[in-house]
């Protein structure tokens, strides 16, 4: 289960985000999953349940955004969100086409406080 090592990388990147903004607790983590990113929102969720006690994070909650494909169609020059995983142009049938965004997974806020 590689949502165990994301959770790690993230809660390393909300650590580094609250010292340089001199927060001493986090209490909100917002993210963006793509449905292309491989990662299990609820397996992230249970991760995040898991690894946050006795960090900075202790006591977050946690918001996921699930991201849909979003691809841009280079024959027909239109965007468009992808409900299936089918790489086919709605419009012209065409499959050469660019993924604008839903591969990735972002961290997108963090609610800190201070004292």
């Amino acid at each position: 289960m590689h949502e165990f090592s994301i959770v790690n990388a993230l809660l390393d990147l909300c650590e580094k985000n609250a010292i340089a903004n001199n927060a001493t607790k986090i209490t909100k983590v917002e993210i963006k999953i793509g449905k292309l990113s491989g990662v299990e929102p609820c397996l992230l969720q249970t991760a995040f349940d898991t690894f946050k006690e006795e960090t900075i994070c202790d006591g977050a909650e946690l918001v996921v955004h699930v991201q849909d494909l979003v691809v841009y169609c280079n024959i027909c020059n239109a965007e468009y969100t992808l409900v299936k995983n089918e790489f086919e142009c709605p419009t012209c049938k065409g499959t050469d086409m660019s993924v604008i965004d839903g591969e990735e997974m972002m961290l997108m806020r963090l609610e800190m406080d201070g004292n």
